[in-house]
């Protein structure tokens, strides 16, 4: 993984490569794409190959050719507002202050759309730009690989059964899981 930023197209990978999917280039949807069978149900999964804050085009233009309704549409993405480890799933929301968000809704013309926004922790006294594309330390790799996982579950499910089963999963944080537990 090259940068914090990047987190999202890691987890989308991740999960291509555990369903053994590989990606192919499509120009006219300015992006990567790989068609996904989870549980019976077909997915596509999309790579914009444009800069990370223009990936609104990359999205429109899958949305329009495969014809995909948005409630089906979930978009993957860094979060600096969520602690590192840690997933969050909504149905709809505002793109805070992502820019890559703020662009796919402004191509799509509505927050309308479910995201998995991945926590990277926010950067204390580091510049934003400069920190989100940093490079995670091998401490901090630990923790993405971790919640890979549980994203790649999440989307599975997301895939499978709906968003309300995903969010049961993604929304409960480490703490809230041990006192269910115990």
């Amino acid at each position: 993984m090259k940068t914090r930023h990047n987190v999202g197209f890691h987890i989308v990978q991740s999960l291509a490569k555990k369903l053994q999917f590989g990606f192919k280039y499509a120009a006219f949807l300015s992006g990567e794409i790989a068609p996904v069978e989870i549980r019976g149900k077909k997915a596509i999964l999309l790579l914009p190959t444009t800069y990370m804050n223009l990936s609104g085009e990359a999205v429109r233009r899958c949305v329009d050719y495969f014809k995909v309704a948005l409630d089906h549409l979930i978009v993957v993405c860094d979060d600096v507002a969520l602690p590192l480890g840690t997933m969050r799933i909504r149905s709809k929301g505002s793109p805070g202050g992502h820019n890559g968000l703020k662009n796919i809704e402004a191509h799509l013309g509505t927050e309308d759309y479910a995201r998995l926004r991945i926590g990277i922790s926010a950067p204390g006294e580091e510049n934003l730009s400069e920190y989100v594309l940093d490079r995670f330390s091998q401490e901090e790799m630990e923790k993405v690989e971790e919640v890979t996982i549980k994203a790649i579950e999440a989307l599975e499910l997301w895939i499978a059964a709906g968003i309300v089963m995903a969010m049961q999963i993604a929304n409960v944080q480490k703490g809230e899981k041990e006192k269910e537990n115990g």
